[in-house]
Order: structure tokens, then C-alpha cells, then sequence
């Protein structure tokens, strides 16, 4: 919420800098380039890591009760597809879509052994279309990466976004905004990486990585992590010095940043998991954040609303009058009002809204 926030929810239009005061200035850059440091590709990847996580969960309790899965889970991501769409009416950048796509590829493989599915993430993780690229321009230097023409596409939404109503908005975020967001997706590594953390995260539940007696694996991990990150992300920030095309270029920093990505959500999950396990205060603060975290598609999804009010066109139009510390600073106010309203409701319900929807659609017609 507060990278979609200091991004206007993809709408990449902001106030005037000459027109701001120094100081202002530099606390834009400063927010922007801190938050993108420690939960850009981040934040996102512990989600992805949690959706296959999840998968497990479910699909493990109905084989305890002799019952498969998978038919009702393909089901369940059709569902998904359409919450995505009704997502992306408001926020071009939304991921369920391309989650519920993605997802098939758990369908496809949870039943193979866990060294199997540990190859198979691997392979993924190392973007396979990246490095084909990377080989095709060292036999060839002419060889030019394919990528989707998307240009169009965004200049449609950014014209709906600036001057659209709400029905015109809506229809070419659905459209030209849904096909420009894949296809950057396709074209950023993002579908990869998606598939390889959805079986991580599968493996990990199968493997009970996540339990207490596990911390001193999630060290070690974090350990090979962090040097790892540093010298990934320094060759990254070195490569433009060294490499001209700028093909290859793009295909080195997408492999690179994919991998010191991953390495940071590591070093992250290790982190939280160490402080819930064995600080009473930080678990404290944590489980108060429980009730969020079990209503993360409604929040979700209410933050593309709220977010795309705010900033476009159809709604308050602040686009270009809240600057990114401002905008960080209406990020932080829609959690604790979110935060708030979650809490309020779990005392009441097992499940969020959109949550206990998604459930019930899931298990409809079965006996």
C-alpha cells in the first residue's frame, strides 16, 4: 500500500518539482528510493511465496480427507480471474489476474517429489528467457530481444486516468491496462519468478519450513543470503560500465535483480520468523497484525479502490498535487485505517468479505 501509494496506484503523474521547496524534494527521493530499496520486487515476492504456501495448506487437508484438489483449485482460480478483473476496473498494476494464470503450474506439479519441484523453481528463478537472450546476443550482437509493444497501451490509461470519467476509465484499465500489465510483466521476468516462488512456497509447507524447529535453516539461508544480495546487486550497479548493448544489457539486470530480489525476501521472511519465535514484544507487534494478513485480498483490492479515487481523474484528481512524502503519508493512514477495520471485523467473522466470498464460491456444489 505505500509503494502503490507514492506510485499513484501506476498513475506516474506528480506535482511539479521546481515548484516545491528544497527540502520537499529531497524527502521525495528519499521515501521513493527507500521504500523501493527494502520492499520493491520484495514485498511482492513474500506474497507470491505465501500463495503457493497457502495452495499447500489447502490441498494437504483435503488429501487427509481422500479428497484431490486440484479440479476444485483450478475452479478456485477462475474465481480469481474474475476478483482480478474487478480489481483491475481500478488499478491497472493488480496482480490477481496474473496470479490466477500463473497458479496453474501449482495444479501441474504438486504432486512431483520436492527435489523435482526445487529443479523446476530453480530453473524458473534463473530466468530461462533472459539467459536464451543473453546466449543469442553473444553468438549474434545484431539479435534483437522481443519485447511486447506496450506504449500505446499505457498512453491509454495514463489519458483515462488524467482526464477519463469513471466508465471510461474503467473499460481501458480493463483492456489496454490489463494487457500492457502482463506483457511488462512477461517482459520483466515477473511471470518466472512468479511460478518459481508459488512452488517455493508449495515446498516449503510440504517441508514445514516455516515451523519453530526450523529457525536454524532460515539462518543459514540468511547467512548465503546477504553476501549473496551485496555482490548480485553491486555487479548489477557495475554492468553499465562494462556492457554496451543495451539488450544485453536488460537481460543481465533482469536476472541479477530477479536474484538479489530473492535474496533480500530471504533475508525478510528470516528476519520475521526469527523475531516471532524468540522476542515476546515483536510477536506481540506482529499478532496484532494477524487480522490484516487474513484479510489481505480485501484490503487488497479496497486499496486499488480508495487509491484510484484519490489519485485519478474520476475521483479527487490529487495526482498532481500530493508529491510522494504525501503520498506516503495518506499510504500510512489507509493501513491503520485498514488495520483498524480488520480488527473490528475478524471479532465478529472468520473470514474477510472478499475472503469468505471467494471461499464459499469455491465450495459451491460440493458435498
Amino acid at each position: 500500500v505505500l509503494l502503490h501509494n507514492i506510485e499513484h496506484f501506476n498513475f506516474y503523474s506528480f506535482p511539479d518539482k521546481a515548484l516545491q521547496p528544497a527540502w520537499l524534494n529531497f524527502t521525495d527521493k528519499a521515501i521513493w528510493d527507500s521504500l523501493f530499496f527494502a520492499f520493491g520486487g520484495k514485498a511482492y515476492a513474500i506474497f507470491a511465496l505465501l500463495f503457493g504456501f497457502s495452495f499447500f495448506i489447502q490441498d494437504d487437508n483435503q488429501k487427509m480427507k481422500g479428497n484431490d484438489f486440484r479440479a476444485r483449485f483450478c475452479w478456485r482460480l477462475l474465481l480469481l480471474f474474475v476478483i482480478g478483473c474487478i480489481d483491475a476496473v481500478f488499478f491497472t498494476a493488480e496482480i490477481l489476474v496474473m496470479y490466477s494464470l500463473v497458479g496453474i503450474v501449482l495444479v501441474a506439479t504438486c504432486r512431483l517429489r520436492t527435489r523435482t519441484l526445487l529443479i523446476l523453481a530453480s530453473i524458473f528463478l534463473l530466468q530461462p528467457m533472459a539467459l536464451f537472450n543473453i546466449g543469442a546476443i553473444l553468438l549474434n550482437p545484431d539479435f534483437e530481444v522481443m519485447k511486447v509493444p506496450t506504449s500505446e497501451l499505457w498512453g491509454a490509461t495514463f489519458a483515462m486516468q488524467s482526464e477519463g470519467s469513471f466508465m471510461q476509465t474503467a473499460v481501458v484499465n480493463l483492456w489496454e491496462g490489463q494487457l500492457a500489465s502482463l506483457a511488462w510483466a512477461w517482459d520483466h521476468g515477473r511471470i518466472f519468478q512468479t511460478a518459481a516462488l508459488f512452488i517455493l512456497g508449495m515446498v516449503i509447507g510440504r517441508q514445514g519450513w516455516m515451523l519453530k524447529e526450523y529457525q536454524k535453516g532460515w539462518g543459514i539461508a540468511a547467512c548465503w543470503a546477504l553476501p549473496l544480495f551485496c555482490a548480485l546487486r553491486g555487479l548489477d550497479l557495475m554492468l553499465p560500465d562494462y556492457i554496451l548493448n543495451k539488450d544485453m544489457l536488460g537481460q543481465a539486470h533482469l536476472l541479477l535483480s530477479s536474484l538479489y530480489n530473492l535474496c533480500f525476501m530471504i533475508l525478510i521472511v528470516a528476519g520475521v520468523l526469527f523475531l516471532f519465535y524468540n522476542t515476546t514484544g515483536t510477536k506481540e507487534m506482529l499478532c496484532r497484525l494477524i487480522p490484516y494478513g487474513r484479510m489481505s485480498m480485501s484490503n487488497y483490492v479496497s486499496q486499488s479502490i480508495i487509491g484510484s479515487f484519490i489519485y485519478y481523474n474520476w475521483g479527487l484528481g490529487l495526482h498532481d498535487r500530493l508529491g510522494i512524502t504525501a503520498s506516503f503519508l495518506v499510504g500510512i493512514v489507509i493501513f491503520l485505517a485498514q488495520l483498524s477495520f480488520c480488527r473490528i471485523w475478524m471479532k465478529r467473522f472468520s473470514h474477510g468479505p472478499m475472503e469468505g466470498t471467494w471461499k464459499r464460491l469455491t465450495w459451491i456444489g460440493a458435498r
